[in-house]
């Protein structure tokens, strides 16, 4: 059993950054596949990055490559995103996600993730 806690949304102005964390608790922590994903209002939950249990292996979605970072640290059970070059069309709600089982790009599909947060919200202002 894992429980996931968001932190660090906020209301910032294009071109800004932003740090979102994730808490995990659970020995197991370090032993899942942690993601982010967003969720924009009338729209489905889309994934932004992944990254592997050991942290050696990461994945985005095209439009973060480059402005987005994810990263974890299994001694305090938290993943993060580092948000960069923030635009207004990254405005969403933005949820961590725990998988035990996915490999590559099959982290990309919510449909497989076992836990959820409770999501944080991001707004971006042009």
């Amino acid at each position: 059993q894992v429980q996931l806690v968001e932190s660090g949304g906020g209301l910032v102005q294009a071109g800004d950054s932003l740090k979102l964390s994730c808490a995990g608790s659970g020995r197991s922590f370090s032993r899942y596949t942690m993601a982010w994903f967003r969720q924009a209002p009338g729209k489905e939950r889309d994934f932004v990055a992944t990254i592997s249990w050991s942290g050696s292996t990461t994945y985005y979605v095209d439009s973060v490559k480059g402005r987005f970072t994810i990263s974890r640290d299994n001694a305090e059970n938290t993943v993060y995103l580092q948000m960069n070059s923030l635009k207004p069309e990254d405005t969403a709600v933005y949820y961590c996600g725990a998988d035990l089982y996915c490999s590559g790009y099959g982290c990309a599909d919510a449909a497989g993730y076992d836990y959820w947060g409770q999501g944080t919200q991001v707004t971006v202002s042009s």
